[in-house]
């Protein structure tokens, strides 16, 4: 059943199902395809998803790829992209495709370098929207970003070369790369930053997010532009971003910056419950299951993370009965598959034991497979969320999982 629609040219998204609270099933229609939503957004950061070809990805049931702006600006070059095709053409991948704004780097590459900060303000495991190599950090303390009010100058991690970003570049190369959906350029703090600061990026963040929808008006096309939501983990700065954010003509919206690790669905729900209901809602660099529930049921359609192809390249696995190490000696001669019942192309096969063998050989087929697994695995979590929205029965499923994978009673203790 219809419930809430916009339209567009190339651009719409329509709800289905609303579900407990702030949950929705939808379908976001773009020029190369529709997300059925709820859905996980395969992270493909210099136009290819590490170890896999886009058939496989595509097999494993990705519906949208998401590339970064910040790497393909510094290689190959978004005139080049440009000249290959755009995007899709380029890297062989035909359906939908997003590009973030670059604005995680400016985190990654200023306050956040070299200190081992995170999105997270409490974490045991790293989580990034968009990779970043910063070997660099062992050749300098000094930070490769600075921050003034009309952009940001930075080094690149390649070659120490300077460079400016600002919103309307930011768009200019997300336009030149040719992403369906792209984002305003933000600035994203450190969950460490003191209030006074967080205010002051905020305030930022808005001033740039009309200068980048002003930009992309400017150079028309087909791309819808979602704005992102910043604040960190205070209330009140969330809500004022959401009703500023939210009051600007953009095709839908980001939840961007940092959290409490341990109150992500409650910060994401503060926001959902002031910006556009019938406008999606992406957000940013969030992989964990538990995550992944919590961000559902606040009313987040899609999410992008690194960590599955991340963690998989390193013999980590997600299971129904939680995550496991490969290489771990009782893996060695364990003939089952990956996952029981898991229908992904390295579950139906090949064993465990083949797989930690391909780990300990060091053999570049070994990260294929877990990053098969591992994205197949997220990809059907998220999907399986969706139907049971439309089933009416998200509430048991999401207990029933949780019960499994983490090892806990009820939904309500994570």
């Amino acid at each position: 059943m219809r419930l809430v629609s916009i339209d567009m040219d190339d651009f719409s998204f329509t709800i289905q199902k609303k579900g407990e609270g702030l949950a929705r099933a939808g379908t976001i229609h773009t020029p190369h395809g529709d997300i059925q939503t709820p859905a996980f957004v395969t992270v493909g950061t210099k136009a290819t998803v590490k170890a896999l070809s886009p058939e496989q990805v595509k097999d494993m049931g990705s519906q949208v790829v998401l590339a970064n702006t910040y790497h393909l600006y510094l290689e190959p070059g978004d005139e080049l992209v440009k000249k290959g095709g755009g995007l899709h053409r380029f890297m062989n991948w035909n359906g939908p495709t997003m590009t973030d704004s670059g604005g995680f780097q400016v985190f990654s590459l200023g306050a956040a370098f070299g200190k081992g900060v995170t999105k997270f303000a409490s974490t045991t495991e790293v989580e990034f929207s968009v990779e970043v190599d910063l070997d660099m950090q062992s050749k300098s303390i000094l930070p490769l970003a600075k921050i003034d009010e009309e952009g940001v100058d930075f080094r690149s991690h390649i070659d120490g070369s300077a460079h400016r970003l600002t919103p309307e570049k930011s768009l200019q190369i997300q336009h030149n790369i040719g992403a369906d959906i792209i984002f305003a350029f933000d600035e994203c703090t450190s969950p460490q930053a003191p209030y006074e600061y967080q205010k002051e990026a905020l305030d930022r963040t808005h001033r740039w997010a009309k200068r980048s929808l002003d930009e992309h008006k400017r150079l028309g096309g087909p791309q819808a532009l979602f704005g992102i939501v910043q604040g960190g983990k205070h209330e009140d700065l969330r809500k004022e971003s959401a009703r500023q954010i939210g009051s600007m003509d953009f095709d839908g919206f980001g939840i961007g910056g940092s959290f409490t690790k341990e109150d992500i669905g409650t910060a994401v729900r503060w926001v959902n419950e002031l910006l556009p209901e019938d406008k999606p809602r992406h957000l940013l660099g969030i992989g964990e299951p538990r995550d992944l529930f919590l961000g559902v049921e606040s009313g987040c359609d899609t999410f992008d993370c690194v960590a599955p192809t991340r963690i998989g390249r390193n013999g980590a696995l997600y299971t129904k009965e939680g995550r496991i190490n490969i290489l771990n000696a009782r893996y060695a001669e364990d003939f089952s598959p990956l996952d029981q019942d898991c229908e992904c192309y390295a579950c139906k096969n090949y064993t465990r034991a083949y797989v930690a063998h391909l780990f300990r050989v060091k053999e570049m087929f070994a990260g294929t497979l877990a990053s098969i697994h591992n994205l197949y695995f997220l990809t059907k979590l998220v999907s399986d969320m969706r139907k049971a929205l439309i089933e009416d029965n998200f509430s048991e499923y999401k207990a029933d999982f949780l019960k499994k994978y983490y090892k806990v009673d009820t939904a309500s203790n994570v």
